[in-house]
């Protein structure tokens, strides 16, 4: 099953928040932002949802998902869920829908000495809240047990098969798993519940030089990693068509780790399922990226951070920006989040800023970041100055950069202005890049970037029109004593054209504004213009 969208009425931190156009391809969710942000309450949202459709229904505190202050619902009437996929007419199909892990799922120590048959887990409620105890290993013990004996008895199963491959049927897929995120950490098996001394009722691992290595001596975040995996192997053959929901998986885990345990999960879930996580933790992020560069129409990033949601508001997915994953960073890491350097920094023109509120600084920067930000979220733009100081590094930034964090790559690019080609090419020797047009405006405002302005507008019909404003304005330029192709001298007036021709209500109060916040958004991958600003700006990442 697959997540379409989330609508949340009067419950917990949402009074109206919908989350919507989740693709039907996405394998993998990932809930982003702060502590306090609703990420646990989606969860709890959709559990609560679940319960009235099919799930095993529970006692529901009305207290607990009723928001303060808005109007009383019907305890079923708060949470609407919508699946990519029909939702099954089959009771049992049905219990399946939702599989919900809480944050609190510690359990240090075990040890069965008797059991009877546990039922299903598809008619098991553990965890009716996501902040309730969520222990399940030593449940996922029993199951483990249950498995073995039931592979005794079972007649599909030849007469002759080892002890060892019949154990291995049962542990083998978490031991792979395990020993991916562990190398040194290999599970050897399950000790019957009338074994002979500390094996009894409990697992026992091979770590190091170290045989019959207990659980209960695994660091915390070994058992939190051999949870999730255990938990993993056992409830898939049950959640096999399913949303899973892990909130804060990181606990106890480096960032390495988070890595390596976000690919074994993915890797034991079936097919049908689709993985959320609510985390803000480096490792999950990191992978997550990573496997959304591969696959980019597997993973979906739903950013929570900066929204009223005392408001109704809209959420969409979002393309991770250097932006986004600059907040992510700060959450993660807090004030550690300004070490963490971008991979290329491109020294370009403009006056560089002189505080945090000194909006008309970095004009350039401001324009590449908006431009290129979405697909390269690991470069970054600073404006130095003039050309010359650009190409001079008169500041000393890339001199600092790289004292701090000398893995980063720096570049310096300018405008072309009136240079000729044989200064041009000198320039490109000693590595300086050249815009191919006189200035970064000319771009802002190619008939293309025009084009979609109109169509944002709504007013596809008056392209034409708009074009006619911009030569008009050129022309007048040129008539001042200004070239042809110094569309930075007309900007001002395509600018006031342009507002009154598509009833513009906030383009932007001056020309620089009106480029930085209204045209560059709109310069997007896809258009020729872009690929053309590309080759220059980035030809090592665009393969130019």
């Amino acid at each position: 099953m697959h997540v379409k969208s989330l609508h949340f009425l009067g419950f917990k931190r949402f009074t109206d928040t919908r989350i919507e156009n989740i693709p039907p391809s996405a394998r993998l969710v990932v809930l982003a932002g702060p502590n306090g942000s609703g990420k646990s309450s989606i969860f709890d949202g959709m559990k609560n949802w679940h319960y009235w459709n099919g799930g095993v229904l529970t006692g529901i505190e009305e207290a607990y998902i009723q928001k303060v202050g808005t109007p009383t619902r019907s305890i079923d009437d708060h949470v609407f869920v919508n699946f990519h996929e029909p939702i099954p007419d089959d009771a049992t199909a049905k219990k399946k829908l939702v599989y919900a892990r809480t944050a609190f799922r510690n359990e240090a120590d075990f040890n069965i000495s008797s059991f009877s048959r546990l039922d299903s887990p598809l008619n098991e409620n553990r965890a009716s809240r996501m902040i309730d105890t969520d222990a399940t290993v030593s449940q996922n013990y029993q199951r483990l047990i249950m498995q073995t004996v039931d592979g005794v008895f079972d007649s599909s199963l030849s007469e002759d098969m080892p002890r060892s491959e019949l154990r291995d049927r049962i542990i083998g897929r978490a031991r792979t798993a395990v020993s991916s995120i562990f190398p040194d950490l290999v599970l050897d098996g399950v000790g019957g519940l009338a074994s002979a001394g500390s094996l009894q009722g409990s697992f026992y691992f091979t770590k190091g030089e170290s045989a019959g290595f207990l659980y209960k001596n695994l660091s915390a975040g070994e058992k939190s990693a051999f949870d999730l995996l255990l938990d993993c192997v056992i409830k898939s053959s049950y959640f096999d068509d399913s949303v899973w929901c892990i909130d804060e998986p990181e606990t106890h885990l480096n960032s390495r780790v988070q890595s390596l345990l976000l690919h074994a999960m993915l890797q034991l879930l079936p097919e049908n399922c689709q993985l959320w996580l609510a985390s803000h933790s480096i490792g999950f992020m990191k992978q997550a990226w990573e496997l959304s560069r591969a696959q980019p129409d597997d993973v979906c990033f739903i950013d929570l951070e900066g929204h009223d949601f005392d408001q109704a508001v809209v959420i969409e997915p979002v393309k991770p920006s250097r932006e986004f994953w600059s907040r992510t960073l700060r959450v993660a890491l807090g004030d550690l989040a300004a070490l963490v350097a971008p991979s290329r920094v491109i020294l370009c023109e403009g006056r560089p800023q002189t505080g945090a509120n000194d909006v008309k600084a970095a004009f350039d920067a401001a324009c590449y970041r908006t431009i290129f930000s979405e697909k390269y979220p690991d470069v970054d733009f600073v404006s130095v100055g003039s050309a010359s100081e650009a190409v001079n590094d008169r500041l000393g930034v890339a001199h600092a950069l790289q004292t701090i964090t000398p893995g980063t790559v720096i570049n310096r690019l300018i405008d072309r202005d009136s240079r000729s080609q044989q200064e041009i090419e000198i320039l490109e020797q000693e590595g300086t890049r050249v815009l191919g047009r006189r200035h970064l405006e000319a771009y802002l405002l190619d008939d293309e970037v025009i084009e979609a302005l109109c169509r944002e507008a709504g007013m596809g019909a008056k392209v034409a029109d708009a074009l006619e404003v911009k030569q008009r304005a050129i022309a007048d330029s040129v008539a001042r004593g200004n070239d042809a192709d110094d569309v930075k001298r007309a900007a001002g007036s395509i600018r006031d054209g342009l507002r009154k021709l598509l009833s513009l209500a906030t383009p932007g109060s001056t020309p620089d504004a009106f480029l930085r916040d209204t045209m560059a958004p709109l310069v997007r991958e896809g258009m020729a213009v872009y690929s053309e600003l590309e080759a220059i700006v980035l030809p090592e990442e665009s393969g130019s």
